[in-house]
């Protein structure tokens, strides 16, 4: 739950002030006229590194990056400010890393939840009711991690649109984990109409952004609206019981930290040496929350085992 609940408050992939302006998109004509055809584009493909052309580097792509660079100098010396492109802060490529912090930030936040998992799976037995729950929220959740990497290693139309994508099913099966931890445990037959109503929703909201245009706002609205609806179930049930499962200050403190830790987003400045930006801090302050909240995950499930161990005693 603490992974992704805000990641499309990211931003919008359309037009910028940087890709608008005349001097880029003449930088852009020009280099690909002259390096991206004929024997220039052999040189290219020669002289590229094996690992830029196995992540999809192509001429272009080299153009637009040296003419970003070729604009933001321009401006930089008139006194202007940092201009977007095409949606985004401008970086210092890595190797074939788009945005290099952001990457290593989801690569950290995917490797929390590996080991916290591996450490789940050692510390409560498959016979917790919530075993295989907590388990296939935690799949769900590397996998969105995986994903967020691979977009900001290198950004495409399918890259992004998996990153959105998987960062929903997390939003999504977060609150299918609250449903069952809340009434599914008593009411199985609900917590199974209501997953698969979730399935539903989640096809729904895949074929919407796939068919048509894709619409930001949309995808935006209704991840926050799911997002708020996990935040306000998790809090009553954790507050309605804390006294009796004194743990549960750990998920309070998640689902609180969580969205007041997405207001980094707002700040929205020009990346810190190129590199680091308010994005990228925001997924860093992410990682211990993953370890807080399968430490909830484990001590919960641990309550569970023992309720349910002295309920059979007294029959």
């Amino acid at each position: 739950m603490a992974q992704l609940l805000l990641l499309l408050l990211a931003g919008v992939a359309v037009a910028s002030r940087g890709d608008r302006e005349p001097v880029y998109r003449d930088c852009v004509t020009r280099c690909e006229e002259t390096n991206c055809t004929g024997t220039k584009l052999q040189d290219f493909w020669a002289e590229q590194p094996i690992y830029m052309r196995l992540t999809g580097w192509v001429c272009l792509d080299d153009c637009r990056y040296q003419c970003m660079w070729h604009t933001v100098s321009l401006y930089l010396t008139e006194g202007y400010a940092v201009p977007q492109f095409h949606g985004k802060w401008p970086f210092s490529r890595f190797l074939f890393f788009q945005e290099p912090a952001s990457a290593l930030a989801s690569f950290l936040n995917g490797l929390a939840n590996l080991l916290m998992l591996r450490r789940y799976r050692s510390s409560v037995p498959p016979s917790c009711p919530m075993y295989n729950t907590c388990l296939a929220f935690s799949l769900v959740s590397i996998n969105a991690w995986l994903w967020s990497m691979v977009f900001h290693t290198r950004d495409t139309a399918l890259t992004e649109k998996m990153d959105y994508f998987c960062a929903t099913a997390v939003i999504l099966h977060s609150v299918y984990l609250c449903c069952m931890r809340t009434l599914g445990l008593r009411y199985p037959s609900f917590a199974n109409a209501f997953g698969a109503l979730l399935i539903v929703l989640f096809a729904c909201h895949i074929s919407y952004l796939t068919l048509g245009r894709f619409d930001y706002s949309y995808n935006m609205a209704a991840n926050a609206i799911f997002g708020m609806m996990n935040l306000v179930w998790w809090l009553v049930w954790c507050v309605r019981r804390h006294s009796r499962q004194p743990y549960l200050w750990k998920c309070v403190l998640v689902v609180v930290l969580l969205q007041s830790l997405a207001l980094l987003e707002l700040l929205d400045f020009p990346p810190f040496l190129w590199v680091l930006d308010a994005h990228a801090l925001w997924h860093f302050s992410t990682i211990p929350l993953n370890v807080l909240f399968y430490s909830f995950l484990k001590d919960d499930s641990l309550y569970l085992l023992k309720v349910n161990s002295d309920v059979l005693k007294l029959d």
